[in-house]
């Protein structure tokens, strides 16, 4: 058996009709910038989630970067992120010409609220929690730190496409919060594409005017901007996968946690912690051993593929080393670095499967 660590070809195929003639209703009208397909799936991604604002545009990157610009965060300003993310989050910050400042992870590979308040400084202007693998992070402390020290909070909701933090959906707590649809996400387009909801209606109209060359009337230029739109064929992709985002979901806690509860018993290997009270979407299914690598390579021998998120954790990496970063101002995560190991996990994998992945995983630590 060969089991991919993503089978987007399968989920093309569940729902093939729908995806094939959304994408030729595009071709066949011609609406291939913004258009009536970006409006339509604008109007639902912001019914679904829950939100007055949806402003969609070419990738989870500049959402995020939109809406730090759009804050009027730049130079000599400081936004607290996690140090276990993908670049992107702590990229965007540098690029306004502030600072990213890491804090270290929970438990639960989120921010460690606990850690927050020591990093804050009269330059910290906002923070940007990340729903990370497809768990919230603790948003009650985290709203509470940002209302006491009056600071902006950026959901970043790129792995975690409606996960519920106590019965509400991620991306409803902050200030703004920002989604990337690359392909391989829980909710994926066929390239790249993105997206920004708010409830704030001012901030939702700067958002718009700066990833459109700040403009929302054509060639009525108020601010300078950049040019990040979502196109329509990516659009009409996300409006037919959209009906099924929850069903999806559901399959993928299904198997997260029929992978937590068939692994626990393997005492070299740590399953994932779920926050109580969450709906944990399981963008990545990640466990920690200190066997990793002869794990990785024993599971690849078997026809399982496995990966790394990430190798490399935000504050040692080459762009940072600036910084000065050490190994014990964040000792959970760096002490992860050798120990993590992501499984397959996607809605349409079946129980022969989830069976062959578990039973792989158990006979390799009966043999060491």
């Amino acid at each position: 058996m060969r089991i991919p660590l993503v089978d987007l070809k399968a989920q093309y195929q569940s729902i093939k009709s729908e995806l094939d003639d959304a994408v030729m209703s595009v071709i066949s009208k011609t609406a291939f910038v913004r258009g009536p397909f970006v409006i339509d799936f604008e109007r639902e991604f912001s019914d679904i989630s829950g939100v007055k604002n949806c402003i969609s545009c070419g990738n989870g990157t500049d959402a995020i970067y939109a809406v730090l610009r759009s804050l009027g965060i730049g130079q000599g300003d400081e936004v607290i992120t996690v140090a276990n993310s993908w670049i992107s989050t702590s990229e965007t910050i540098g690029q306004t010409g502030a600072l990213p400042v890491f804090v270290d992870i929970d438990d639960h590979f989120t921010i460690d609220v606990n850690k927050i308040e020591e990093k804050i400084t009269p330059n910290t202007k906002a923070i940007i929690p990340v729903h990370l693998y497809g768990q919230s992070c603790d948003m009650d402390a985290i709203m509470r730190i940002c209302n006491q020290h009056d600071l902006f909070c950026i959901e970043d909701c790129a792995q975690a496409h409606f996960a519920t933090y106590k019965t509400n959906m991620v991306g409803t707590f902050g200030h703004a919060a920002t989604f990337s649809f690359y392909p391989g996400k829980n909710l994926g387009a066929y390239g790249d594409a993105g997206a920004v909801i708010t409830n704030n209606d001012n901030l939702a109209r700067q958002v718009r005017l700066f990833v459109n060359h700040g403009s929302i009337k054509k060639h009525d230029h108020e601010i300078e901007g950049v040019n990040s739109r979502l196109d329509g064929i990516q659009a009409a992709v996300l409006l037919a996968k959209l009906p099924h985002i929850h069903e999806w979901n559901t399959s993928r806690n299904r198997i997260g946690l029929s992978y937590n509860e068939r692994l626990s018993e393997i005492e070299e290997l740590v399953t994932p912690v779920i926050r109580p009270d969450n709906f944990h979407v399981f963008h990545v299914y990640c466990v920690m051993t200190n066997h990793r690598n002869e794990l990785m390579e024993f599971l690849s021998e078997k026809g399982i593929s496995t990966a790394i998120h990430y190798p490399t954790p935000l504050p040692f990496l080459q762009a940072y080393a600036y910084q000065d970063n050490q190994a014990a101002d964040f000792p959970r995560v760096h002490a992860n670095i050798s120990r993590l190991l992501s499984l397959p996990i996607y809605p349409e994998m079946t129980e022969e499967m989830i069976d062959y992945i578990v039973a792989s995983t158990t006979e390799f630590f009966c043999s060491i």
